[in-house]
């Protein structure tokens, strides 16, 4: 009893709190939000007192301006959560005893109220803050020199930055990041579409500086508003030739996105207006496309033509950052520019060809050849003096993970190593077929030294030493990819060869021939039968070859995948046809009664089908594409360039 009295006692709220417990007694279905509205009422009348006793305390002895400690942390707190959650009747008590609290910081950042508001998408909490404040107070900036209107930018909330402009009309035009960057570029970064088109229209760019212009035009190319890069471009020419803070130019970035400039042909106006909002992919690489062209009209125009290749090597050579990209429709537009820049060479001496053939770059590859005078390529060709190493030993060379990972399975990759060996073998001099270098890795390639012990290699050889490693991996893909698909025929040719002197219904006993020959289903049953044994067994036996292959390296060219081609997609007939005679079988004797039996069996038989495609299916797909379809891979397609 007395432990009761103390805990009712321990519970029981002082006098001087007004009593809220009547809120929870009218529904229980509201008592969550009620429970919640008394409490922060309690609490906004708490803190209205206890702000007002701490900002007159500081008031003594400190000024009122911008101060992380103008405020206590309680307040704070209160304050940041409350305009988080967008909450406004709380903190307009406070605002009411003290209004100054809006220049107050309360974070460690140095956030205001409106800070986090504008963060926080919260309109209509802005609205009314906003009705409190004056223009000086709208420009306050955080610790790292960010108004709050930056923080609207990085938020995309159109409506916040309006009326945050509205009320005072400088904001676009003070920077944040230290003084870095203007509320515009923070839109261009986050990708606020919306947000960038409004902060356009209230930015004056002739107030920014040059470096600022040009840092603006790179970020919206990184952020793929290439209309607001053309809009930018056509009204300052200058800004093609400018670098940003990181020496890098509009060029050379728009170089290395070769997603942006997949297309073929531009769009007209109306078509550009129609398409704007349905098809924004075609129009996106559209304007990539306009604004490379006009990139390079005026560097061309701008500086002369020594300058211009000096322009277009630094900081990385323009033509070989497109080509180790594969943005071909770049260096289309660079070549249509300026076709004697594809003569130019990197300080190592590769061109653009080499650079294609290093990076495994088919479409870069097939451009060069439209040109039709490779030979040029590979007869300058030596990286240094002495070496003797040409093209070929570039193609020798163990392809980097991420070109090897452009197919599935080490056998593959062999394959495709292969095709490119095979390739430009057929381009090289024939001196250079048997020519030997100790150049045998792309490190003792970037060297400036000699090898004295490198043995030296043939191009052969040294793709023999290079690619061992994935041989072998590849050979151990290759059998135990046979091996498990060799076990699932097996064990199908079993079944369907047990099932042939098993039929459905049994025999005769007079003549042994089966009960149900003449109907229809059986018929399916014996010939859906009789496939599934022939292709498990033909299955069977392609993989068997697969086993004992010897595995050279000209075998992954086209033996070994045809092989597997073939053993996957016989195995898959004996799959269906094995599926299909198990379905005919409940036909046969559900003919007459029940036949929704065989019909739900059936449906569901064809679930073993769909996992079989879904998960074989690409595989299959990629093996059908690099056997057959490689000899299309290194076709030019005549008129592209010219």
């Amino acid at each position: 009893m007395k432990m009761k009295k103390r805990m009712r006692k321990s519970t029981s709220f002082p006098s001087i709190i007004p009593n809220y417990n009547s809120l929870f007694e009218e529904n229980e279905d509201d008592q969550d939000e009620r429970s919640h509205t008394a409490w922060n009422r309690l609490a906004a009348t708490m803190f209205k007192e206890y702000a007002h006793l701490e900002t007159h305390a500081k008031d003594a002895d400190e000024p009122s301006d911008h101060n992380l400690f103008q405020i206590g942390a309680a307040t704070r707190i209160f304050l940041y959560q409350n305009a988080l959650k967008g909450e406004w009747e709380y903190v307009e008590l406070l605002l009411d005893e003290s209004p100054n609290i809006v220049r107050s910081a309360i974070t460690r950042n140095r956030e205001t109220i409106l800070h986090i508001a504008a963060g926080a998408k919260q309109i209509e909490f802005v609205v009314k803050l906003l009705n409190r404040m004056s223009d000086d107070d709208m420009i306050l900036q955080n610790e790292f020199g960010n108004t709050a209107l930056c923080f609207a930018a990085a938020s995309g909330v159109v409506r916040i930055a309006e009326l945050m402009v509205e009320k005072n009309p400088n904001l676009p035009l003070i920077r944040g990041f230290n003084n870095a960057v203007t509320p515009l570029f923070i839109a261009v970064s986050y990708k606020c579409t919306e947000m960038v088109s409004y902060l356009l229209s209230v930015t004056d760019l002739n107030q920014l500086g040059k470096q600022e212009q040009i840092e603006l035009l790179i970020a919206t190319i990184q952020s793929d508003f290439y209309d607001i890069s053309l809009w930018i471009l056509q009204r300052y020419p200058y800004l093609a030739i400018m670098r940003d803070t990181n020496e890098e130019t509009a060029l050379h970035v728009i170089a290395r996105k070769p997603s942006a400039m997949d297309v073929t042909k531009q769009l007209s106006s109306w078509t550009l207006f129609l398409n704007s909002r349905i098809y924004r992919k075609p129009v996106t690489k559209t304007l990539a496309h306009e604004l490379v062209v006009l990139l390079l009209t005026n560097v061309l125009r701008i500086l002369p033509e020594k300058k211009m290749l000096q322009f277009i090597k630094h900081p990385t050579r323009l033509l070989n950052d497109a080509a180790c990209t594969g943005n071909v429709e770049f260096l289309i537009v660079l070549i249509r520019k300026y076709p004697d820049i594809i003569w130019e060479d990197a300080d190592d001496g590769k061109s653009i060809f080499h650079v294609a053939i290093e990076n495994r770059l088919e479409n870069v590859f097939n451009l060069i050849n439209e040109i039709g005078r490779l030979n040029e390529f590979t007869a300058k060709y030596r990286t240094f003096k002495g070496r003797n190493y040409n093209i070929l030993h570039l193609a020798g060379h163990l392809a980097t993970p991420n070109h090897l990972n452009r197919v599935s399975g080490a056998a593959l990759q062999m394959q495709r190593e292969m095709l490119w060996f095979k390739e430009v073998e057929k381009i090289v001099l024939p001196s250079q077929l048997e020519a030997k270098s100790n150049v045998t890795s792309s490190q003792q390639l970037e060297a400036k030294f000699n090898y004295p012990n490198t043995p030296k290699l043939t191009p052969r050889q040294l793709f023999t030493q290079e690619h061992k490693d994935l041989r072998k991996d590849g050979e151990e893909w290759m059998k135990h990819t046979a091996n498990s698909c060799m076990l699932v025929a097996t064990l199908i040719s079993t079944v369907v060869f047990a099932a042939a002197f098993t039929v459905p219904g049994g025999s005769n006993n007079n003549e042994g021939t089966p009960v149900f020959q003449q109907k229809f289903w059986f018929t399916v049953f014996a010939m859906s039968d009789a496939v599934a044994l022939f292709s498990s067994s033909t299955s069977i036996l392609m993989f068997m070859s697969i086993l004992t292959s010897r595995y050279a390296e000209d075998d992954f060219m086209h033996s070994l995948p045809s092989r597997l081609l073939f053993g996957l997609a016989t195995l898959f007939i004996s799959i269906v046809c094995m599926v299909v005679a198990f379905s005919a079988t409940f036909f046969i004797l559900y003919h007459k009664a029940n036949i929704c039996i065989p019909t739900i069996v059936s449906a569901m038989a064809i679930l073993p089908v769909i996992c079989f495609c879904v998960l074989q299916c690409k595989l299959w797909a990629d093996i059908f594409h690099n056997t057959y379809s490689s000899r299309f891979l290194f076709k030019p397609r005549r008129g592209k360039l010219f």
